[in-house]
């Protein structure tokens, strides 16, 4: 968690946002932008476009590459740590309950992270870290999912919050985020780097395989610390063979003219040995974290789109979210 010295203190009061039309229009704006000017709808050139991607990126991400989290040193990091599993957790098997997509759950994280990264939230108050939660996969859903359940759907253990408080929820982390939805993903990549790594033999199972490691990397990273284009290069790699040396990454990598630079390689290296070591964790012991394999079979689907193309463009529907719910603990404004 970022210093809290530039950041402003989560508070229930801070959840009374005075939303009104205009509010609204700039989140229509927003989304409209971030859709009809999305290269992927304008360049032919595969090329082309995934470095129109890496140049977007670049303005959000700057020079990041990877950055695990480090050890836990305080208390209270090490309580957000353990929130951010759970509510990660709950973000993808919600998720994969509704049908979303993998871009879907996953930049619902990237929200998640967002937020937490110009805000902090006091050490315990675990209904906000769930509330927040909701609002980033309710968010993400408007975002890339032709059908959005009524905010009232989305159920979490031990709490029931009313649709009003959701709603203001997620007009504090579109002001937190300066209403800025359309993150790219590492899924835009994968298309283009298994084509660019993998052109002469493509092993079995290598999309399924590098986007379980995309997943299971939200769970050990900041996704605000590590670029996209980063973690989907090492995890087009890492699942095609688990044996490379740096030499042989960097010779893969070679045939990728954005990656050419020394400090992409040794992020990417980086990134890649990190998701060996989790292998090896996985294989050796329990995770503590899992996505149940129903879940994942629910996003079957998800995972042919992403393998048959870069992008789609839909038109986005909405159900209209119901103004009461029952609730065991109930929060207001």
């Amino acid at each position: 968690m970022r210093d809290s010295s530039d950041t402003s203190s989560f508070s229930l009061s801070s959840l009374l946002c005075h939303e009104d039309q205009s509010c609204l229009n700039q989140l229509e704006f927003e989304s409209n932008t971030c859709i009809d000017s999305d290269p992927c709808f304008v360049y032919v050139d595969e090329d082309e476009y995934v470095e129109n991607l890496v140049r977007r990126e670049a303005r959000c991400f700057g020079s990041k590459g990877f950055v695990p989290f480090t050890d836990c040193s305080a208390s209270d990091i090490c309580w957000l740590k353990t929130a951010r599993l759970d509510s990660i957790e709950w973000i993808f098997n919600t998720g994969g309950n509704f049908g979303f997509q993998f871009q879907t759950v996953y930049l619902s994280v990237t929200y998640f992270d967002g937020f937490l990264s110009k805000r902090s939230i006091d050490d315990g108050k675990l209904w906000a870290i769930r509330l927040l939660s909701v609002a980033c996969l309710s968010l993400a859903a408007k975002m890339e999912e032709c059908k959005v359940p009524a905010l009232s759907e989305f159920q979490v253990q031990d709490y029931n919050f009313e649709s009003k408080v959701i709603q203001r929820m997620e007009l504090l982390v579109l002001n937190t985020l300066e209403w800025k939805l359309g993150s790219i993903t590492p899924f835009a990549y994968l298309h283009y780097f298994i084509n660019k790594f993998c052109a002469e033999s493509r092993p079995k199972g290598l999309f399924s395989g590098a986007i379980r490691l995309i997943v299971a990397m939200a769970k050990e990273i900041d996704l605000m610390d590590t670029r996209p284009s980063i973690i989907a290069a090492a995890a087009v790699l890492a699942a095609s063979d688990g044996q490379l040396t740096r030499k042989m990454l960097e010779l893969k990598m070679s045939v990728v003219s954005f990656l050419q630079s020394q400090e992409n390689y040794e992020h990417i290296f980086s990134c890649y040995n990190h998701m060996q070591e989790m292998v090896e964790r996985k294989d050796k012991t329990p995770p503590k974290f899992s996505i149940s394999p129903s879940v994942l079979a629910i996003h079957s689907s998800s995972m042919d789109v992403l393998e048959n193309s870069v992008g789609t463009k839909r038109r986005l529907t909405f159900s209209d979210s119901d103004h009461s719910c029952p609730t065991k603990k109930n929060h207001r404004p």
